[in-house]
Protein backbone atom coordinates (compact mmCIF):
# COMPACT_ATOMS: atom_id res chain seq x y z
CA UNK A 1 0.00 0.00 0.00
CA UNK A 2 1.33 3.74 -0.53
CA UNK A 3 1.89 4.84 2.43
CA UNK A 4 2.80 8.47 0.75
CA UNK A 5 -1.06 9.89 1.39
CA UNK A 6 -1.89 8.07 5.05
CA UNK A 7 -3.33 9.63 7.84
CA UNK A 8 -1.26 9.29 10.70
CA UNK A 9 -1.79 7.67 14.15
CA UNK A 10 -4.72 8.79 16.54
CA UNK A 11 -2.46 10.75 18.75
CA UNK A 12 -4.93 12.69 21.22
CA UNK A 13 -7.66 13.60 18.81
CA UNK A 14 -10.47 12.18 16.95
CA UNK A 15 -10.88 11.62 13.04
CA UNK A 16 -13.65 13.32 11.39
CA UNK A 17 -16.38 12.24 9.73
CA UNK A 18 22.77 24.55 7.88
CA UNK A 19 19.56 27.19 7.77
CA UNK A 20 19.94 30.63 7.05
CA UNK A 21 18.67 32.26 9.88
CA UNK A 22 16.94 35.76 8.49
CA UNK A 23 15.76 38.93 10.39
CA UNK A 24 11.83 39.09 11.41
CA UNK A 25 10.23 42.59 11.73
CA UNK A 26 6.44 43.35 12.79
CA UNK A 27 5.11 45.11 9.81
CA UNK A 28 1.78 47.07 9.37
CA UNK A 29 0.47 45.96 5.56
CA UNK A 30 -3.00 47.48 3.89
CA UNK A 31 -5.16 44.43 2.66
CA UNK A 32 -7.80 45.71 0.30
CA UNK A 33 -8.66 48.78 1.51
CA UNK A 34 -9.12 48.90 5.52
CA UNK A 35 -8.06 45.33 6.18
CA UNK A 36 -4.16 45.33 7.59
CA UNK A 37 -1.97 42.94 8.82
CA UNK A 38 -1.59 44.39 11.89
CA UNK A 39 -0.13 41.45 14.60
CA UNK A 40 1.69 39.65 11.81
CA UNK A 41 5.69 39.68 11.41
CA UNK A 42 7.50 39.66 7.80
CA UNK A 43 10.01 36.83 7.67
CA UNK A 44 12.75 36.66 5.23
CA UNK A 45 12.95 33.84 4.52
CA UNK A 46 15.73 31.94 2.94
CA UNK A 47 17.33 28.27 3.76
CA UNK A 48 16.56 25.93 6.82
CA UNK A 49 16.64 22.76 7.59
CA UNK A 50 12.88 20.67 7.59
CA UNK A 51 12.21 17.80 9.82
CA UNK A 52 13.50 15.75 12.21
CA UNK A 53 15.28 12.67 12.80
CA UNK A 54 14.19 12.50 16.68
CA UNK A 55 14.48 9.27 18.70
CA UNK A 56 11.18 11.27 20.34
CA UNK A 57 9.27 10.80 17.33
CA UNK A 58 6.57 8.38 15.37
CA UNK A 59 7.83 6.42 12.53
CA UNK A 60 4.83 6.76 10.59
CA UNK A 61 4.43 10.31 11.08
CA UNK A 62 7.15 11.10 8.46
CA UNK A 63 9.16 13.95 10.06
CA UNK A 64 12.13 12.84 8.23
CA UNK A 65 14.47 12.44 6.75
CA UNK A 66 15.57 16.18 7.28
CA UNK A 67 15.94 17.95 4.33
CA UNK A 68 16.88 21.34 3.00
CA UNK A 69 14.24 23.91 2.32
CA UNK A 70 14.58 27.58 0.47
CA UNK A 71 11.55 29.84 1.21
CA UNK A 72 10.51 33.01 -0.14
CA UNK A 73 9.69 36.29 2.26
CA UNK A 74 6.35 35.92 3.46
CA UNK A 75 4.16 37.54 6.51
CA UNK A 76 2.20 35.41 9.76
CA UNK A 77 0.40 36.01 12.06
CA UNK A 78 2.25 36.05 15.48
CA UNK A 79 -0.56 34.47 17.02
CA UNK A 80 -3.45 32.14 16.22
CA UNK A 81 -6.81 33.46 15.57
CA UNK A 82 -9.19 34.43 18.31
CA UNK A 83 -12.39 34.20 19.23
CA UNK A 84 -13.25 37.39 19.19
CA UNK A 85 -11.57 37.50 15.93
CA UNK A 86 -13.50 34.91 14.40
CA UNK A 87 -16.55 36.63 15.72
CA UNK A 88 -15.99 39.52 13.38
CA UNK A 89 -15.63 37.32 10.58
CA UNK A 90 -19.00 35.30 11.72
CA UNK A 91 -20.55 38.93 12.11
CA UNK A 92 -19.25 40.51 8.83
CA UNK A 93 -20.50 37.44 6.95
CA UNK A 94 -22.57 35.47 8.82
CA UNK A 95 -20.37 32.45 8.15
CA UNK A 96 -21.74 29.06 9.01
CA UNK A 97 -19.03 26.36 10.41
CA UNK A 98 -18.76 22.89 9.73
CA UNK A 99 -19.37 22.17 13.15
CA UNK A 100 -22.15 23.61 12.84
CA UNK A 101 -23.67 22.44 9.54
CA UNK A 102 -22.91 18.95 10.74
CA UNK A 103 -24.31 19.93 14.40
CA UNK A 104 -21.78 18.21 16.38
CA UNK A 105 -17.63 18.58 17.36
CA UNK A 106 -15.31 17.12 19.92
CA UNK A 107 -15.07 18.01 23.06
CA UNK A 108 -12.66 16.42 25.88
CA UNK A 109 -14.83 14.29 28.10
CA UNK A 110 -13.25 16.30 31.18
CA UNK A 111 -15.22 18.99 30.22
CA UNK A 112 -18.12 18.48 30.64
CA UNK A 113 -20.65 17.99 32.76
CA UNK A 114 -21.49 14.09 33.80
CA UNK A 115 -25.08 14.10 32.40
CA UNK A 116 -23.64 15.14 28.95
CA UNK A 117 -20.50 13.15 29.04
CA UNK A 118 -22.61 9.75 29.55
CA UNK A 119 -24.89 10.68 27.01
CA UNK A 120 -22.32 11.96 23.64
CA UNK A 121 -20.53 9.22 21.64
CA UNK A 122 -17.22 8.55 22.29
CA UNK A 123 -14.80 6.66 19.41
CA UNK A 124 -13.36 3.63 20.41
CA UNK A 125 -9.05 4.52 19.78
CA UNK A 126 -9.45 7.56 21.66
CA UNK A 127 -12.52 7.62 24.13
CA UNK A 128 -11.48 10.84 25.84
CA UNK A 129 -13.20 13.04 23.08
CA UNK A 130 -17.38 12.89 23.20
CA UNK A 131 -19.26 14.17 20.30
CA UNK A 132 -21.28 16.25 21.26
CA UNK A 133 -24.10 18.13 19.87
CA UNK A 134 -24.34 21.83 19.29
CA UNK A 135 -20.58 21.91 20.31
CA UNK A 136 -19.23 24.84 18.10
CA UNK A 137 -16.20 27.56 18.02
CA UNK A 138 -18.83 30.07 20.17
CA UNK A 139 -20.06 26.90 22.50
CA UNK A 140 -16.90 25.16 22.84
CA UNK A 141 -17.99 22.42 25.15
CA UNK A 142 -21.82 22.47 24.25
CA UNK A 143 -25.01 23.52 24.86
CA UNK A 144 -24.85 25.97 27.55
CA UNK A 145 -21.60 27.17 27.10
CA UNK A 146 -20.10 30.12 25.87
CA UNK A 147 -16.46 31.71 25.41
CA UNK A 148 -16.78 34.58 28.07
CA UNK A 149 -13.70 35.05 29.50
CA UNK A 150 -11.78 33.75 26.78
CA UNK A 151 -11.99 36.44 23.54
CA UNK A 152 -8.08 35.79 23.62
CA UNK A 153 -7.80 32.24 23.32
CA UNK A 154 -7.64 30.74 20.24
CA UNK A 155 -10.58 29.98 18.20
CA UNK A 156 -11.50 26.25 18.30
CA UNK A 157 -14.09 23.84 16.49
CA UNK A 158 -13.24 25.27 13.48
CA UNK A 159 -11.99 23.00 10.07
CA UNK A 160 -9.38 23.44 7.50
CA UNK A 161 -12.46 24.09 5.38
CA UNK A 162 -13.50 27.18 8.19
CA UNK A 163 -9.86 28.15 8.33
CA UNK A 164 -9.91 28.52 4.89
CA UNK A 165 -12.80 30.92 4.65
CA UNK A 166 -11.47 33.67 7.40
CA UNK A 167 -8.48 33.44 5.89
CA UNK A 168 -10.22 34.72 2.03
CA UNK A 169 -11.92 37.42 4.45
CA UNK A 170 -9.47 38.67 6.02
CA UNK A 171 -7.19 38.90 2.82
CA UNK A 172 -4.67 36.13 4.13
CA UNK A 173 -4.10 32.45 3.71
CA UNK A 174 -3.50 29.39 5.63
CA UNK A 175 0.31 28.97 5.67
CA UNK A 176 2.36 26.20 4.14
CA UNK A 177 3.97 23.55 6.44
CA UNK A 178 7.20 24.63 5.07
CA UNK A 179 6.31 27.71 6.41
CA UNK A 180 4.77 26.92 9.11
CA UNK A 181 7.84 24.72 10.54
CA UNK A 182 10.39 27.68 9.82
CA UNK A 183 8.53 30.41 11.71
CA UNK A 184 7.43 28.01 14.77
CA UNK A 185 11.11 27.44 14.88
CA UNK A 186 11.99 31.11 15.48
CA UNK A 187 15.48 30.90 13.87
CA UNK A 188 16.71 28.00 15.83
CA UNK A 189 18.37 25.17 13.58
CA UNK A 190 16.84 21.34 14.19
CA UNK A 191 15.79 22.09 17.97
CA UNK A 192 13.39 20.04 19.47
CA UNK A 193 11.15 22.84 20.40
CA UNK A 194 10.79 26.51 19.24
CA UNK A 195 13.36 27.36 22.41
CA UNK A 196 15.55 24.50 22.44
CA UNK A 197 16.00 21.57 23.42
CA UNK A 198 14.57 20.98 26.93
CA UNK A 199 10.78 21.26 27.47
CA UNK A 200 11.21 23.39 30.66
CA UNK A 201 14.38 25.43 30.89
CA UNK A 202 15.28 25.89 34.67
CA UNK A 203 11.78 24.79 35.85
CA UNK A 204 9.94 27.56 33.43
CA UNK A 205 6.97 26.51 31.61
CA UNK A 206 7.28 27.71 27.76
CA UNK A 207 4.14 26.32 26.64
CA UNK A 208 0.72 24.60 27.28
CA UNK A 209 0.28 21.11 27.19
CA UNK A 210 -0.85 18.36 29.48
CA UNK A 211 1.05 17.96 32.56
CA UNK A 212 0.33 14.69 34.94
CA UNK A 213 -1.08 11.32 33.58
CA UNK A 214 -2.78 11.56 30.26
CA UNK A 215 -5.75 11.33 29.95
CA UNK A 216 -6.71 10.98 33.82
CA UNK A 217 -5.66 13.83 35.36
CA UNK A 218 -3.94 17.21 34.67
CA UNK A 219 -2.28 19.07 37.22
CA UNK A 220 -2.29 22.02 35.10
CA UNK A 221 0.94 23.17 36.48
CA UNK A 222 1.60 25.36 33.71
CA UNK A 223 -1.41 27.59 34.45
CA UNK A 224 -3.97 25.52 32.37
CA UNK A 225 -6.53 23.04 31.87
CA UNK A 226 -7.35 23.99 28.61
CA UNK A 227 -6.54 26.57 25.90
CA UNK A 228 -4.57 29.66 27.64
CA UNK A 229 -4.68 33.23 25.93
CA UNK A 230 -3.30 33.31 22.39
CA UNK A 231 0.05 35.58 24.03
CA UNK A 232 0.51 33.23 26.99
CA UNK A 233 4.42 32.18 27.22
CA UNK A 234 7.43 33.97 25.76
CA UNK A 235 7.53 34.24 22.10
CA UNK A 236 10.34 32.16 19.84
CA UNK A 237 12.86 34.03 18.12
CA UNK A 238 10.96 35.39 15.45
CA UNK A 239 8.20 37.16 17.82
CA UNK A 240 5.68 34.24 17.45
CA UNK A 241 3.63 32.93 20.63
CA UNK A 242 2.33 29.60 21.26
CA UNK A 243 4.04 27.56 17.98
CA UNK A 244 4.20 24.53 20.71
CA UNK A 245 1.39 23.82 22.24
CA UNK A 246 -2.34 25.10 22.91
CA UNK A 247 -4.27 23.75 19.26
CA UNK A 248 -3.14 22.15 16.28
CA UNK A 249 -3.10 24.54 13.63
CA UNK A 250 -3.88 23.97 10.43
CA UNK A 251 -1.94 24.49 7.34
CA UNK A 252 -2.12 24.71 3.48
CA UNK A 253 -1.08 21.35 2.45
CA UNK A 254 -2.89 17.63 2.22
CA UNK A 255 -0.83 15.33 4.09
CA UNK A 256 2.31 12.89 2.59
CA UNK A 257 5.47 10.91 4.35
CA UNK A 258 6.85 11.01 1.32
CA UNK A 259 9.69 14.04 1.69
CA UNK A 260 12.43 14.08 -0.91
CA UNK A 261 16.11 14.54 1.06
CA UNK A 262 17.76 16.30 -1.94
CA UNK A 263 17.43 19.17 -2.68
CA UNK A 264 17.10 22.35 -1.61
CA UNK A 265 13.35 22.31 -1.73
CA UNK A 266 11.72 25.55 -3.34
CA UNK A 267 8.69 26.99 -1.15
CA UNK A 268 7.12 22.74 -1.24
CA UNK A 269 3.60 22.54 -0.92
CA UNK A 270 2.83 19.23 -0.31
CA UNK A 271 0.98 16.88 -2.96
CA UNK A 272 -1.99 18.10 -4.82
CA UNK A 273 -4.76 16.22 -3.54
CA UNK A 274 -5.13 13.82 -0.72
CA UNK A 275 -7.74 13.20 2.22
CA UNK A 276 -6.41 15.06 5.01
CA UNK A 277 -4.51 17.92 5.92
CA UNK A 278 -1.52 19.13 8.18
CA UNK A 279 -1.61 20.19 11.37
CA UNK A 280 0.96 21.27 13.46
CA UNK A 281 2.36 22.49 16.73
CA UNK A 282 0.34 20.14 19.20
CA UNK A 283 -2.17 21.02 21.90
CA UNK A 284 -3.30 21.03 25.09
CA UNK A 285 -3.60 18.03 25.28
CA UNK A 286 -0.57 16.43 24.48
CA UNK A 287 1.83 14.61 26.80
CA UNK A 288 4.79 12.66 26.19
CA UNK A 289 3.48 9.38 27.03
CA UNK A 290 1.58 9.27 24.47
CA UNK A 291 1.29 12.27 21.84
CA UNK A 292 4.70 14.54 22.38
CA UNK A 293 3.62 16.22 19.15
CA UNK A 294 4.37 19.54 20.65
CA UNK A 295 8.10 18.84 19.19
CA UNK A 296 8.56 21.78 16.67
CA UNK A 297 9.20 19.18 13.82
CA UNK A 298 6.00 17.07 15.12
CA UNK A 299 3.07 16.74 12.75
CA UNK A 300 0.07 15.04 12.15
CA UNK A 301 -3.55 15.40 10.26
CA UNK A 302 -7.04 15.17 9.90
CA UNK A 303 -10.33 15.61 7.13
CA UNK A 304 -10.60 19.23 6.07
CA UNK A 305 -14.19 19.28 7.76
CA UNK A 306 -13.03 17.46 11.22
CA UNK A 307 -13.00 20.07 14.17
CA UNK A 308 -12.03 19.24 17.92
CA UNK A 309 -11.97 21.78 21.21
CA UNK A 310 -8.21 21.77 20.25
CA UNK A 311 -7.75 22.62 16.87
CA UNK A 312 -7.36 26.03 15.73
CA UNK A 313 -5.41 28.30 12.78
CA UNK A 314 -3.28 31.19 12.00
CA UNK A 315 -2.88 32.63 9.00
CA UNK A 316 -0.03 33.52 6.13
CA UNK A 317 0.08 35.71 3.40
CA UNK A 318 2.64 36.76 0.40
CA UNK A 319 4.78 39.70 0.84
Amino acid sequence: MDTSTQSPGSCCMARGNPAAVRTAEAVPVTLGGSRSAEGMVALTGGEFLMGADDSEGFPGDGEGPVRRVLLAPFLIDVCAVTNEQFARFVDATGYVTDAERIGWSYVFAGFLPAALRRGSPRPARTPWWCGVAGARWDRPEGPGATTAGRSDHPVVHVSWNDAQAYCRWAGKRLPTEAEWEYAARGGLEQKRYPWGDELDPEGRYRCNIWRGTFPSRNTAADGFRGTAPVDAFEPNGFGLYNTSGNVWEWCADWWTTDHTASGPLRDPRGPSAGSDRVIRGGSHMCHRSYCNRYRVAARSANTPDASSGHTGFRCARDV
